[in-house]
């Protein structure tokens, strides 16, 4: 019990390693957090600093998601690779290295889901890119995505279809203010670019 503790905490750390902004530091010597929308996530670094920077800061994050699910997976099983997937994403969204100021956990629960269940994992980023085309708003295609996720687990049990619902609710909390803006028809579309940095 200790030791799958252990590989929880080491899974919310490893979610605190914030990809956006090393990348901003490397990049422009700025805190991404500052800048742009203040978002340390990949959509902030494409409008701020470029597709580069974005594609880097995506596939940290990703990476990290699937790191966290190996290891759970390797040294607990399947309860406990779920746990450290759900700690990980917690850690992205709320690092306590970083003042608990982090981004909104779409690249990191898409390495998870691809690291469990691959297919639900393209199932939701195809239907997540169809809207993002259809529409031009990463955060609408993000909130359908991640939506669609908890009900496409649901034929693999309810705990898989309740890890679903716990990622796509920290989801949608973190894109509360995006739904706002959503809703009052002032979110910008993507290719929008930044009037910061």
């Amino acid at each position: 019990m200790g030791g799958n503790i252990i590989l929880i905490i080491i899974a919310y750390f490893l979610g605190n390693f914030s990809t956006s902004y090393f990348v901003g530091k490397i990049f422009a010597q700025i805190d991404i957090r500052e800048h742009g929308s203040g978002n340390a996530g990949s959509t902030n670094v494409l409008r701020t600093l470029g597709v580069k920077a974005a594609a880097l800061t995506f596939l940290g994050d990703l990476i990290k998601g699937i790191l966290a699910v190996y290891l759970g997976s390797k040294f607990g099983g399947k309860d406990l690779e779920i746990l450290c997937a759900v700690a990980v994403v917690i850690g992205h969204n709320w690092p306590i290295l970083l003042g608990f100021k982090g981004g909104k956990g779409i690249a990191t629960t898409i390495g998870v889901i691809l690291a469990i269940k691959p297919i639900i994992a393209l199932i939701c980023v195809s239907f997540g890119i169809l809207v993002l085309y259809k529409f031009k708003y990463v955060s609408l295609a993000s909130i359908s995505a991640i939506s669609l996720l908890p009900f496409a687990l649901i034929g693999y049990g309810l705990q898989h279809f309740l890890f679903g619902l716990i990622l796509a609710l920290m989801a949608l909390y973190r894109h509360r203010e995006n739904i706002k803006r959503l809703l009052a028809g002032t979110e910008r579309k993507i290719g929008k670019a930044s009037k910061e940095i």
